[in-house]
């Protein structure tokens, strides 16, 4: 076994959304190990969350600078986990430290910020990986290798959907949702869709290889927080005459995470859905349906080993998928090629064309992309 590559955390305090995911799924395989963290702007918290990670107070730092100063020479790479709005400064920090960057989606909140960092990262041979983690699932990654290699011919027509409630939704005493202040407004680039559509939109380049041509889009605020947008509906030509669909929001109830793709091929069709994550359901030309799961034998890449911690029958979920995601990254890191750990290109991809998306939903009229 290798010698886990030590990692820094700046954010992702107990909390947080998804420090402890990142915590659990950067360590689950050995690969890394947590030194140091600054996770919290409250000291309180920031203290709390590095003693209960087994962290000794002198790892502890409250401000990433300082973090940055003691412990560059000691670390692997960093991980950014603050809020979206907030990486800016922090990844152009951990450039000029020559750190490589574990950066949680969406990297930045604006095209131009990432354009920036883009620049940076090429004047300081910087890198810079950002986690896409719905495309560590073995399942998503089987439907890839068998997209691509033709087995259901030519992608003609792909759905997409990322439902959540989490806007809609009221607690026991009849309250509304009260989310983290920052995901409360919008700017350039509404936050749902820095939170789900980057999601939606990297998962159909991860599956198709294919690229957008245009787009129209129609914004929606359809929950309980007033003001801010919460639901898009898109319709977006891809190269090769490819048409697909997206939904993504945050005021639908009844979907605690809804992820689901759908993808009608010249000779085929495949569905999958991250609530059944270890299947495809897949329907070929003669309308056959059939279940592929993750040990089948006739699989590309869902069956190897890396990707079955578990006994068949035992399911494999979220935290699982996340952990792939970092494996990938861990190995990129020590020299290795890795077509699945993702950077900032794959996220200005993604910005620009959700900015495109803004557009068109503001003049109500189809954009290029």
């Amino acid at each position: 076994m290798l010698k886990p590559l030590s990692l820094g955390f700046i954010g992702g305090g107990l909390n947080s959304a998804i420090g402890q995911t990142h915590r659990i799924a950067s360590q689950m395989d050995g690969h890394f190990k947590l030194v140091a963290g600054c996770f919290s702007r409250d000291p309180a918290i920031n203290q709390h969350t590095g003693l209960t990670w087994g962290l000794s107070a002198q790892d502890i730092y409250s401000d990433a600078l300082s973090l940055l100063h003691h412990c560059h020479t000691q670390l692997d790479a960093i991980v950014i986990l603050t809020p979206t709005p907030q990486h800016r400064d922090i990844i152009l920090a951990c450039l000029e430290y020559k750190l490589p960057i574990v950066c949680e989606k969406a990297l930045v909140a604006t095209v131009t910020e990432a354009q920036v960092i883009q620049q940076e990262i090429a004047r300081t041979d910087g890198q810079l990986y950002v986690t896409f983690n719905y495309s560590g699932y073995p399942m998503v990654r089987e439907l890839r290798e068998r997209l691509l290699s033709g087995e259901l011919g030519k992608i003609q027509h792909v759905m997409i959907e990322m439902p959540q409630e989490g806007f809609a939704r009221i607690n026991a005493k009849g309250e509304p949702a009260q989310p983290q202040a920052w995901r409360c407004t919008d700017d350039e680039i509404p936050t749902v869709s820095l939170d789900l559509g980057v999601h939606v939109h990297q998962m159909v380049e991860f599956l198709t290889d294919k690229h957008a041509i245009d787009v129209y889009a129609v914004n929606s605020t359809f929950a309980r927080i007033p003001g801010v947008i919460d639901t898009v509906n898109i319709v977006s030509r891809y190269e090769e005459g490819m048409v697909c669909n997206y939904w993504y929001g945050k005021g639908a109830l009844g979907h605690r995470n809804g992820l689901r793709v759908r993808v009608y091929c010249s000779e085929g069709s495949a569905e999958w859905l991250q609530m059944e994550p270890e299947t495809l359901r897949m329907t070929d030309r003669y309308g056959n349906v059939s279940l592929v799961d993750r040990t089948s034998s006739n699989n590309k890449v869902a069956n190897q080993a890396r990707y079955c911690r578990f006994k068949a029958g035992h399911p494999a979920g979220f935290i699982e998928a996340f952990a792939n995601y970092y494996a990938d990254i861990a190995a990129s890191l020590r020299g290795e090629r890795s077509p699945y750990a993702l950077g900032a290109n794959a996220a200005l991809r993604g910005l620009h064309f959700l900015q495109r998306t803004q557009e068109s939903a503001q003049s109500a009229a189809k954009v290029d992309v």
